[in-house]
């Protein structure tokens, strides 16, 4: 979900309180606080040699004490008024961060305003191999051969 598609739910619903649930059915905690609303932009490599960049909007959670703590839409949807500066444009993709046993970020797959709430749904993010076709055998030809003593782009060795 976008940032703009996001917000547009927030404004329409902005007296109702959030909820976000998880991959597996479970809950952020309801009385979560939205500490950071953040630009990432990632630069890389992968390992056919092509440069990369993605980018993302991403929010931090952080669950405190505060049991009877409620954020409302219309409070979030104020806070990301604030980040406007921060923000370089509205397509950018939302992710939430959480943090349980471990951080980890889950995209916005989906919003419903249900039961006096509206609830994002989080999905998983994965990891993939972005140069397949240079380093997978039988994707585009044969195997390649593996170089034990160097790697280079389209050497098969990532």
């Amino acid at each position: 979900m976008t940032i703009e598609s996001f917000v547009s739910h927030l404004k329409t619903h902005a007296e109702l309180p959030l909820l976000f649930v998880l991959p597996d059915g479970g809950f952020i905690p309801a009385h979560f606080h939205i500490t950071e609303v953040g630009h990432v932009k990632k630069n890389f490599i992968d390992c056919g040699g092509t440069r990369r960049s993605t980018e993302s909007c991403l929010l931090q959670t952080w669950v405190a004490d505060d049991t009877e703590h409620r954020l409302v839409a219309g409070r979030l949807a104020m806070i990301f008024g604030k980040a406007g500066e921060v923000l370089p444009h509205q397509d950018l993709p939302v992710e939430i961060e959480y943090e349980d046993f471990s951080v980890s970020q889950f995209r916005v797959v989906g919003a419903q305003a249900e039961e006096g709430r509206l609830t994002f749904q989080l999905g998983l993010k994965h990891t993939d191999c972005l140069a397949k076709e240079l380093c997978l055998p039988g994707v585009c030809g044969p195997a390649p051969t593996v170089n034990l003593l160097g790697c280079a782009p389209g050497s098969g060795c990532c």
